[in-house]
């Protein structure tokens, strides 16, 4: 596939989620996995307003078509990878973003991840039920 000098391509993540965002030159639609958001995410607007956030920030919201390809975790999780994938590809597109991208936490990658489950254990924390008798 020949890229476009128009296409911004990075890659966002979150939990397990994987997210590869392009960002075309376009009206301010955003297509995942090839549906639009609104059909990919159902009536959610607070996870609608999250995907949006770095957009609305840098003032880009109609100045870019967001075509997603993303995999792994839950709707919400990949809702962070995309939001994560959005703001470095902005930043790729102009350098000035770096500032109110990077202050609203928005460049920094969601580290928390499931805790492995420990062996003698139900769960990573959770222990068998204890009997004195």
């Amino acid at each position: 596939m020949a890229l476009n000098k128009e296409e911004i391509k990075a890659t966002g993540r979150r939990k397990t989620s994987v997210a590869v965002v392009t960002l075309v030159r376009g009206k301010g639609r955003v297509f995942v996995n090839g549906k639009t958001l609104k059909a990919y995410i159902g009536n959610r607007p607070a996870v609608e307003m999250m995907i949006y956030r770095p957009l609305v920030l840098t003032e880009n919201q109609d100045k870019y078509d967001v075509r997603v390809k993303t995999l792994g975790g839950g709707i919400v999780s990949q809702s962070g990878a995309i939001r994560h994938g959005i703001a470095r590809a902005l930043l790729k597109s102009n350098e000035e973003y770096k500032s109110v991208l990077r202050s609203e936490g928005l460049l920094t990658r969601d580290p928390r991840v499931k805790e492995r489950k420990k062996y003698g254990r139900k769960r990573a924390r959770k222990r068998f039920q204890f009997s004195k008798r």
